[in-house]
């Protein structure tokens, strides 16, 4: 079996552009006819470089890939590494690692008719708990934001609607978001009046809620150590399950140090790529939840051996999502296949325009992502549906 040809598909998501504006595919295909899908993290979307994915897609199959075996997709993954990485994590292109390394996984399940999680080691889950950002009806993460800072009363109402949908698991940022390209070129310092609304948005959520949900606070990593800890401070009788990114993640041992000032867990990795960033935020003790993203962090071969890793240092695995169908299919079969799970992020319910553009719809359930025996990822996306809806790549090189 040879991989015999790459396509590349860029998506531009219709409002409220929930899973970020653009999605980035790739489709393998194999002499035999056997097809394989995989996808790249927000990165080149979030910074207005989605065109440059198609370009390297196909660079990167042709000097790498073209006439290789996918069944070899760990040594291929790792020739990948060592040759467009030279064995130093890189945050861009991890994307476009990551979407080859699902795509050839993905093959290799429809080849032996199982899913992957089989592959992996087997299933000690099929139900995936899971957990959604708080929208408000803007449906804008930014906007919801900003909206929550001056009515908290309503993001507890939100709160509680998806409580009694099902879900277990709620996460928001409780300070304003600036999106890339337009956020703080160093952390940002907040205002009294500030850390006063992140705390009775937080009040407002688990008077909703009470305990029928845990609380997740993101950042996105745009706080000094300093701020994170007196948030923490003030946030810390609400009994959230995680304070997330409290610094940026470059600097792992401040992030240690705000990790050891309070009792609020601490989860981050949505920006980190391959098994030794993951190692140095362990080794730090940084971390109690680990969030790698299936499209950013290297794919399955880097993921199952951040799991490992994690397990020797009873660090428990929170996958993140912010993207499409494809990205969310792998971390599911990751999630069932390693020990040391805890909670998958989910685009809300993962459907709306996920349904659009697959063949058969990824299954939520009271709270929970269901997996099947579909083989390979377990999602399939349906090539007619996303032509009409991809960005025209023709000017991408």
């Amino acid at each position: 079996m040879q991989l015999k040809k790459v396509q590349a598909f860029v998506v531009r998501t219709p409002p409220p552009h929930w899973g970020g504006y653009y999605w980035c595919f790739l489709r393998l295909e194999t002499d035999g006819g056997l097809v394989g899908w995989g996808e790249c993290a927000i990165l080149f979307s979030m910074y207005g470089l989605e065109r440059s994915f198609a370009q390297l897609a196909t660079d990167v199959f042709n000097r790498y890939l073209a006439g290789r075996n996918p069944l070899n997709r760990e040594v291929l993954s790792k020739q990948l590494y060592a040759g467009l990485c030279s064995h130093h994590p890189d945050y861009f292109i991890a994307g476009v690692i990551s979407a080859f390394d699902i795509a050839m996984w993905d093959i290799c399940g429809k080849h032996f008719a199982v899913p992957v999680c089989d592959l992996l080691g087997g299933r000690y889950r099929t139900r995936l708990r899971s957990y959604t950002y708080i929208y408000d009806e803007s449906g804008d993460l930014a906007a919801s934001a900003a909206n929550w800072s001056e009515n908290p009363k309503r993001v507890g109402e939100l709160a509680a609607r998806l409580v009694g949908e099902g879900f277990t698991g709620l996460k928001l940022d409780p300070l304003r978001y600036l999106p890339p390209g337009l956020g703080p070129l160093a952390p940002l310092e907040i205002t009294m009046a500030e850390y006063d609304r992140a705390e009775r948005t937080i009040e407002a959520i688990r008077t909703a809620v009470g305990n029928r949900a845990d609380i997740m606070i993101g950042t996105h990593g745009q706080m000094t150590p300093s701020v994170s800890r007196r948030l923490a401070t003030r946030l810390e009788k609400y009994d959230p399950l995680w304070l997330e990114e409290p610094c940026p993640p470059e600097n792992f041992e401040e992030m240690a140090r705000v990790a050891r000032s309070t009792s609020i867990p601490i989860a981050t990795g949505e920006r980190l790529a391959f098994v030794h960033d993951f190692q140095k935020l362990f080794a730090a003790g940084a971390c109690h939840f680990a969030q790698p993203d299936l499209g950013s962090c290297g794919g399955f071969t880097a993921a199952k051996a951040i799991a490992g890793m994690a397990e020797a240092y009873y660090v428990l695995m929170a996958p993140h999502v912010w993207g499409g169908p494809v990205i969310t299919a792998a971390a599911m079969q990751l999630d069932a296949a390693i020990p040391n799970f805890l909670i998958q992020e989910s685009i809300y319910k993962s459907a709306g325009f996920f349904d659009e553009i697959v063949k058969e719809p990824i299954k939520w359930d009271a709270g929970d992502l269901v997996l099947d025996d579909r083989p390979g990822i377990g999602v399939e996306l349906d090539e007619a549906k996303l032509a009409a809806v991809s960005v025209d790549l023709s000017g991408a090189g």
